[in-house]
């Protein structure tokens, strides 16, 4: 079972720690807790130890535990990751100064594993020089992650930067880095993904679609980002939001999508298509809703331009290239002729037609090909998993 230890600092922003701690019990985590004496100003440490099955500590133990053992030696060993959310500016100074003087720092000091900050403060805080200089400081080190901080209202009531992350947010950094120890293995790399189904329109408010969420290009540009990568991702119809961090652009249609995707090919490493791209479009479009009546019987359809065959041919050798192709019955045939076909480095194969695989779902299935003919299959997971199992891939193949 992974282990993770989340130090809460005082903000306001504590109470939403609480939907971190269930959600990762729920998905199988083990988890300890450390309040500041600050955060016990905003939430208790039986809240905690409640949805978490486990003790949640205090300065009070730290200096009064009777164990064995120190306790934050004990700790800093327990943990596989390390959470501090909501990170204050006081806590991210000495942080940046190496300064120990209650049981969260000192347990950040007798620990070796991977650090992930959740930073929350008020705009002109968060905007302090010396808040960014420590900022960028304890970020650039090579323990630490960190998670922007997003822009909306805030509890003092100003409009702007310092809101801390969202709890998914937060949620799947950690479960990335439960997975992939904090490797930066795509640092200083850009990756440019597709996601999400196209939208071909008959009139305003028709359209030839598909069921397709993007979930599988949102793992990805997840998993891309917490690798250490500048991910440029471009989505078609999703109701999720852009991550913190991930340059976002949505389109609708499938020449909207290609567009894009061509603008942003020539500063990119690494190309994902994902999306679920419409194949035809009506032949004919009205700007005004068209009335039942004047509905066509048979309705005229063209072939909508393929988008990744176009970025295989403007791709340089140094560019790799990865498509999906989203089967029923043998998967592997049809998805081995599409790689040789449209000249990819490798595609991902997965089966629509089995539970817990198919569009909308949280999971996924595959099997990984690439143009040397190497197989791997990659049983049922979840889709952040199966998007750092695909990077790994890549990066290999």
């Amino acid at each position: 079972m992974k282990r993770v230890l989340i130090g809460v600092c005082g903000g306001i922003a504590a109470y939403k720690i609480c939907e971190v701690v269930s959600t990762l019990f729920k998905s199988g985590v083990e988890i300890r807790t450390i309040l500041t004496n600050s955060a016990q100003h905003f939430i208790t440490s039986l809240s905690f130890s409640t949805l978490s099955r486990q003790p949640a500590y205090t300065d009070e133990n730290f200096w009064y535990s009777g164990n064995s053992r120190p306790l934050h030696i004990e700790l800093g060993e327990w943990a596989d990751i390390l959470l501090i959310a909501p990170l204050t500016a006081n806590t991210l100074a000495k942080l940046a100064y190496g300064i120990a003087d209650n049981l969260l720092l000192n347990t950040v000091l007798a620990s070796t594993c991977p650090i992930l900050l959740a930073p929350a403060m008020n705009t002109d805080m968060w905007e302090q020089e010396t808040v960014q200089e420590n900022w960028h400081k304890v970020v650039n080190s090579s323990r630490f992650h960190g998670l922007n901080t997003a822009s909306g209202l805030l509890a003092c009531d100003r409009v702007g930067a310092g809101r801390m992350a969202e709890p998914w947010e937060i949620v799947a950094y950690v479960q990335s880095l439960l997975q992939t120890g904090g490797k930066q293995d795509f640092s200083g790399k850009k990756v440019l993904i597709s996601a999400g189904g196209t939208r071909e329109y008959l009139d305003p408010v028709r359209f030839i679609g598909n069921p397709a969420t993007g979930k599988m290009g949102l793992a990805l540009a997840r998993a891309a980002l917490h690798r250490g990568a500048n991910v440029t991702l471009v989505r078609g119809a999703a109701n999720w939001d852009i991550p913190l961090g991930v340059k976002g652009i949505t389109v609708n249609t499938a020449e909207e999508m290609r567009i894009q995707m061509l603008q942003y090919l020539p500063d990119a490493d690494v190309i994902i298509m994902s999306a679920a791209v419409a194949d035809v479009k009506p032949k004919e479009y009205s700007s005004q809703k068209l009335p039942k009546k004047a509905l066509p019987e048979a309705l005229p359809l063209e072939n909508v331009g393929d988008i990744i065959a176009q970025l295989a041919t403007d791709k340089r050798e140094n560019q790799k290239l990865i498509g999906f192709a989203a089967q029923t019955g043998d998967i592997v045939t049809p998805a081995k002729d599409k790689l040789q076909r449209k000249n990819l480095d490798a595609i991902v194969a997965n089966p629509i037609d089995e539970i817990g695989s198919g569009f909308g779902s949280d999971t996924n299935k595959a099997i990984y090909i690439d143009k040397h003919g190497k197989q791997v299959e990659i049983p049922m997971c979840s889709k952040l998993e199966m998007a750092h199992r695909i990077l790994e891939l890549g990066i290999m193949s």
